[in-house]
Order: C-alpha cells, then structure tokens, then sequence
C-alpha cells in the first residue's frame, strides 16, 4: 500500500493521500485491440442480442462478437481522450459483457479501499497537467497514471459523496437536458421562419401594402424552370446559376504544414482568415479574394442537419479552399444575404453524392432551384430574417452562456466533493489512514 506525503493542507484529518495504484486493480494486460476492418468482419450478418459494445479512449466505438470483461469498471483515456478539457469526462463507467482496445486504461477499484463510482468521478476532475506525454495526441501512460494522487476519505464518507454526487448531477443532467432541448427548439423556429420567408408568408403583408414593389426580374434576365410549389404571383422559380456567379475555379487548397510554414513568425496583422466547408479553419499570409461572397460546403457540411448551417457569409480579404464552393451573387437578380438563407434552409436530398462523406458537386449544385421574389421583396425578406435572428441569436447566446455554467457548477461541485466540503464528516468513521493500515495488516 502506496502512502503520499502530503500534498495539501485542505483535507480534513480522518482523510489522507495515497495513489490510483493502492485504490484500484489495472487491468490493462487484459486489453486487446481489433481493427474496424477486422470487427465488421466479424459482427456481419450476426443479431444484435450476438454482439457485446466495443470501448475506447472517450466511449464506445463499435461493437464485436465476443467480450473480454463482464462486471462493473472505469475506463481512463490512455490516449486520445479531452485530459485538458475540464467540460469533458476523461474517464467512464462501464457494466457486464465489454471489450476494451488499448486507447483506454482498464480499472477495478479495490472495494474494501474505495468505489468504481468515486475514482471516476475524481478522475474527471483532476489536473492531469505533468502526467501526459507527447504534444499533438497527448497519452497518459500507465506508468504516471499509477502515481496519481487520490485524496481518500473514510469509506463511509465515500458512499455519503456518492450519493450526494448522484443526486446533484441528475438533477444537473435534466437542467443541461433543458437547456439542449430549448437549443433545438430555437433551431427549429428559425427552420419554420426560414421556410415561412421562402414561400411568401413573411412578407404577405408588406406585398399587399406595397403592390408597386412586386415586379419580378424579367423573363429575358433569368431562365425559369418548371414550378416546383405554389410561390406567391409575383415570384418565379429559377436556377441558383441564373442568380449568383461561381467562383471555384479560383479556389486554392493549401495542407496544413503548409500553411503553418507560411505563417510561421509572421504577425497577425499580416494574415487572413482561411475558409473550408463550414467556416474558417486557419490563417494563411495571402488572399484569393476581397468582397463578400456566400460560402457553400462542397463536401464535409451537415447538408442533411436542419439544425445546422451548410452556407455561410464572409467579407475583406480571404482564402477559400476547395471544400466550399463559392459563390457571388448577381445583383440586378438577388444579393448575398438572400441566397445565403435560402441555401440554409434547402432540402439538398437528391442532389448529393456519396456515403460516408456527403459531396455536393457543381454540377448538381448550379441546378438548386431559387424561388426568386422582386429585388425589394428580396430585401425585406432579408431585412425580417434578420430581425428575428438577432433575437433568436441573442437566446442561444443565453443558452449556450447557461450551458457553460453548467460545466462550470459541475466542476465546483467536484472540487468540494474532493475537498471534503460536499457532505459532513462523522467523528465515528473510521480514519482512511486507519483503514489501509488495517487492511494492509490484514493482507
């Protein structure tokens, strides 16, 4: 039994320090790792009630046809897992038949010391900062993981922290569980308007006050197509190539390590943004472009998520790689921020390819149909979206605020649970200094 000198002076008496080693059994030795390739294989044409969840470093990541464990355990990202992100669990509870690869320390806390249920949660509050190796993919080897300090109270305080730790957090999840749910409900209003605006009913009111301003774009300007829904009189359907200019032939993707030599030391007033799929993912020391333009995922996007943008604007100087499409409005037809909300609220099933990774081409993307309204309909509809989305952005902003607060209580509430601020002390438990050396007598 491994004893710590001690390293703070926060805990209370009947506690002391002593090592993820003395609390639980590693069963690391017993892990074995399979292949994707290899557990399709293997899981093919089997039924469900065959086949047993397959662990890694943050949760499970598949399934197999057979198990190596089959009781209650922790699991503690060896590599691969958010160690520095306190919003994220680095450790899990699993039960009965599993398999586990070796992105994942196996632990079995040793029940006369403590509980499977008190190491993960202190696990996910500890700092692993001086336990990690590596820089890009950070790893907690066993050996430093053996010699993480666990602050032990008595074992009867432990089961009073765990309860108290299980009703605290329940009671947090259905607050967090809300709180998601009314983000979901805010994206779908902002779907329903979306759709509202793009048939018509936003602005029915400002047609009828307004009957001067209805003129459509005139047939010799645009190619129009068959009608697909009813769309108010004065609208038309056309196609999104008869509305904007395509840009994507003066895209330029540049990899990563490139990209990283060319802004090595250079200050950042002398960078500009570099945009992908969904939105910018680095900087770069030059520019392709300097005007605003609308930005459409190519491959990559949640083309199939309502909840989620697939189209984004951006404006100044910038560099567009070949993920997204780029696209620049024809002005005596539509305008950016038209065809921005209109292709974030398209349903793109049938105009993609692909499985695993979904691919909008060019082909199929200048053949979307635009329901085109009046240039001054245009504007209002713009003119309304946004002031509706300014209030439904200031709510998530809220929400997501909320969320973090979440995070933030759960995390206080785990440092007082460890500090011995969470449940009471009772002076007739016995000391947890008093139980290893009992225990260690005993063995």
């Amino acid at each position: 039994m491994v004893y710590l000198t001690q390293i703070s002076n926060d805990l209370p008496v009947s506690w002391m320090w002593t090592t993820l080693a003395s609390c639980a059994e590693i069963l690391d030795s017993q892990r074995v790792p399979i292949n994707a390739k290899e557990r399709q294989t293997r899981i093919s044409g089997k039924p469900e009630s065959e086949l047993y969840p397959y662990y890694g470093a943050t949760g499970q990541v598949g399934w197999i046809d057979d198990y190596l464990f089959d009781e209650e355990l922790v699991l503690l990202g060896e590599d691969g897992a958010p160690f520095l992100d306190l919003t994220k669990d680095t450790a899990y509870l699993i039960k009965d038949k599993s398999w586990v690869n070796n992105h994942a320390h196996v632990l079995k806390a040793k029940t006369e010391v403590t509980s499977n249920q008190l190491l993960c949660h202190y696990l996910n509050t500890f700092d692993y900062h001086g336990y990690l190796t590596g820089t890009t993919r950070l790893k907690l080897n066993q050996s430093a993981m053996r010699k993480i300090p666990i602050p032990l109270p008595p074992l009867a305080e432990q089961h009073r922290i765990v309860a108290k730790l299980e009703m605290l957090f329940t009671q947090l999840d259905v607050a967090v569980d809300n709180l998601k749910k009314a983000q979901v409900q805010l994206q779908r209003y902002r779907q329903s308007v979306l759709k509202a605006a793009f048939e018509g009913e936003l602005t029915r009111k400002w047609r009828e006050r307004y009957p001067s301003k209805l003129e459509s774009v005139s047939i010799s300007e645009v190619s129009t197509m068959d009608s697909l829904t009813e769309l108010p009189d004065s609208w038309m359907w056309t196609t999104l190539v008869c509305c904007a200019e395509i840009l994507d032939s003066q895209r330029v993707p540049i990899n990563a390590k490139e990209r990283q030599t060319r802004i090595s030391d250079k200050p950042e007033s002398e960078l500009y943004p570099y945009y992908g799929a969904t939105g910018q993912v680095d900087w770069i020391d030059d520019y392709l472009f300097d005007e605003e333009l609308v930005l459409l995922g190519e491959d990559g996007a949640p083309f199939l998520d309502f909840l989620k943008d697939t189209a984004y604007l951006i404006s100044g100087k910038s560099w567009v790689n070949n993920h997204a499409h780029v696209l620049k409005a024809n002005t005596q037809m539509s305008s950016n921020q038209f065809l921005c909300h209109y292709l974030n609220t398209f349903d793109y099933h049938g105009y993609l390819t692909g499985t695993t990774r979904l691919k909008l081409n060019q082909s199929a993307m200048r053949k979307i149909p635009v329901p085109l309204p009046s240039l001054p309909e245009q504007e209002q509809i713009v003119t309304e979206l946004e002031r509706y989305f300014s209030i439904t952005d200031e709510t998530d902003t809220i929400l997501e605020e909320e969320l973090k607060r979440a995070e933030r209580l759960r995390q206080s509430i785990l440092k007082h649970a460890f500090s011995g601020k969470l449940v009471p002390q009772d002076p007739n438990d016995e000391p947890a200094e008093v139980l290893l050396a009992r225990i260690q007598a005993e063995h």
